[in-house]
């Protein structure tokens, strides 16, 4: 009987629901980190157009930390 046979279904489902989840928080930063770099890489001149875009970079760095937190 190998390993994975003899863990009662219980503990075999919990740690199929912790690589999904970190699978799934993975794929979030992953998203959140080529958000900040769109957001890095774009020049304006326009100040109401910087403001949106450092708000936005805020945001994104907030949850960027919330995710290395979990």
């Amino acid at each position: 009987m190998t390993e994975r046979e003899s863990e009662p279904m219980p503990v075999a489902a919990a740690k199929r629901e912790a690589m999904l989840a970190e699978a799934s928080r993975k794929r979030e930063q992953q998203s959140l980190l080529q958000q900040r770099e769109r957001v890095l890489s774009e020049r304006t001149s326009s100040p109401h157009r910087r403001a949106a875009l450092m708000a936005a970079l805020e945001q994104i760095e907030a949850q960027l930390k919330t995710l290395a937190e979990q």
